[in-house]
């Protein structure tokens, strides 16, 4: 029992000094919440004074700011106000004197018309006296006396425009001079005449025989397929390739430098080789064309015409190759066009393409002109080119003042030393005719005028023209030839009917 007294009360004792213990510890706690709530709203209290300072002190440098900025912008005011009333004042002081002026110009036009009246009344007097003396009207002696200085003076007026005339004229010839100088002096181009030949040198001379053939066949195969000459014993080591024509020669040239090269020289393979030479020439021209319009500084035109101007380079005109004519005639133009202030690029342009009508003349019926006129309209070149380049020969008349220089260049690039030959184009164009001729009777397929003229071989289609034919077109050739054209001694003309049957075994 005593035990367990003992144990109630050491338990009610435990019970009262926890709780003691307890209500003392939340006590310290509590104090320490409150010290630590105190500190923090000092520090709290002092941070917001800080803020209060700092604020204060900012809005009074704000005020500040801005009481200077009134200050100043209220003296600028000031300034402007003060420039008004001086502007206003001399503007007053202006219109003071313009009164001035005003009343002394109404004054003086009073005086003025004052005195036209007398002048009016003087003229009047004088006219009604001296109608009175001479008995002539107004009129009258107004046609007397302009007949009176016109007889007077009507010499010296003619002295003196003839003197202008001739002093006009010799300054346009100078200016002229000058312009044409300067435009020679920045271009020089050493081109002259073409040859109606070409050498081609064999690396063997014993190659001369299998190029002639048994018989001759490859010679005749090639001689017939090109519409060249080719005169093998002249030259040692050489062949030389006589025609006319640059582009035909130029063909033979390609095609007997590839069958030498191959070593196979037959009339098939010789026939084979003629038309990949064709069709290899036919890309150089479009090179070549390109090569040209890239050379005088043109870069807008089609690729046909390009094609066309490459084929130029195969043409001539009184010896000279027209391709190189077209050249130097569009640095000529370019320059005097930019002398006289004109649109260069336009002269530039017609010069280069004034002879592209040439390419075809010798395909097509009409003048190269027209041609060329009607191949820039396809192509949809601009139109101040055409007209700059349509008057070359004076058969239009002058549109625009570039066709004017386009001429003048092509005067210029014709007429320089060692640049044509007259005689050289005669021959040419006999040979030309003589072709033309053949070609105009139907089922001629193609012809060549050789040995300088002296032999015109036609070449017919087979399915059009039979033998019979064949001599009857023979002589009617020879006939035309001896009606329409003068040459000496005597011209062979040789039709020429191949027919071919072709088979295949299989």
């Amino acid at each position: 029992m005593s035990n367990t007294l003992l144990a109630v009360g050491g338990l009610l004792v435990g019970i009262a000094v926890g709780y003691f213990f307890r209500q003392f510890w939340a006590k310290k706690q509590l104090g320490s919440l409150e010290e630590v709530s105190q500190r923090k709203l000092q520090d709290t209290e002092a941070k917001a004074k800080e803020i209060i300072v700092e604020a204060k002190d900012k809005a009074a440098s704000l005020l500040l700011e801005a009481k200077n900025e009134e200050k100043e912008h209220k003296n600028r005011i000031v300034a402007t106000e003060n420039r008004l009333v001086e502007r206003e004042a001399m503007l007053d002081k202006r219109g003071v004197g313009l009164d001035e002026e005003d009343k002394t110009l109404k004054r003086k036009e009073e005086q003025l018309k004052e005195r036209e009246g007398e002048v009016s009344a003087m003229r009047d007097k004088a006219a009604t006296e001296l109608e009175r003396i001479t008995g002539l009207s107004p009129e009258a002696a107004k046609e007397a006396m302009l007949a009176q200085v016109r007889e007077r003076y009507q010499s010296d007026l003619a002295k003196s425009l003839q003197t202008m005339e001739q002093e006009r004229h010799e300054e346009i010839e100078k200016k002229s001079g000058e312009i044409i100088t300067v435009a020679l002096q920045r271009y020089a181009r050493t081109h002259v005449a073409e040859l109606t030949t070409s050498l081609f040198h064999l690396p063997d001379e014993d190659l001369k025989g299998k190029i002639i053939g048994r018989e001759g066949r490859n010679i005749r195969a090639l001689e017939r397929a090109t519409g060249v000459e080719f005169v093998i014993d002249e030259a040692p080591g050489a062949i030389i390739i006589s025609s006319f024509d640059p582009y035909r020669r130029e063909v033979a040239r390609m095609a007997l430098e590839q069958l030498v090269k191959d070593g196979r020289i037959q009339p098939a393979k010789i026939e084979e080789t003629v038309e990949e030479a064709k069709e290899a020439l036919g890309k150089r021209m479009q090179e070549i064309g390109e090569a040209a319009a890239t050379e005088v500084g043109v870069y807008d035109l089609p690729k046909e015409i390009i094609a066309l101007l490459g084929r130029l380079h195969f043409r001539t005109s009184f010896g000279q190759n027209v391709l190189q004519h077209s050249i130097e005639m569009a640095f000529v133009a370019d320059m005097m066009a930019t002398e006289l202030g004109l649109n260069a690029a336009v002269a530039k342009k017609g010069a280069l393409v004034h002879d592209i009508g040439k390419a075809i003349d010798h395909e097509v019926e009409g003048t190269h002109v027209d041609l060329g006129m009607q191949i820039l309209k396809k192509y949809s070149v601009d139109e101040k080119v055409i007209q700059a380049m349509q008057s070359h020969h004076e058969d239009y008349p002058y549109a625009i003042p570039e066709a004017y220089v386009v001429t003048a260049a092509d005067v210029l690039s014709a007429a320089r030393p060692g640049a044509r030959r007259g005689t050289l184009e005669n021959y040419i164009k006999r040979l030309q005719d003589l072709e033309k001729i053949a070609n105009e009777f139907p089922g001629v397929k193609q012809s060549y005028a050789i040995a300088a003229g002296r032999e015109l071989r036609v070449f017919v289609i087979p399915e059009k023209v039979d033998d019979f034919r064949a001599l009857e077109m023979a002589r009617e050739i020879a006939n035309k030839i001896q009606s329409e054209l003068k040459y000496p001694g005597e011209i062979k003309v040789n039709v020429i009917r191949e027919m071919r049957a072709v088979e295949y075994a299989r």
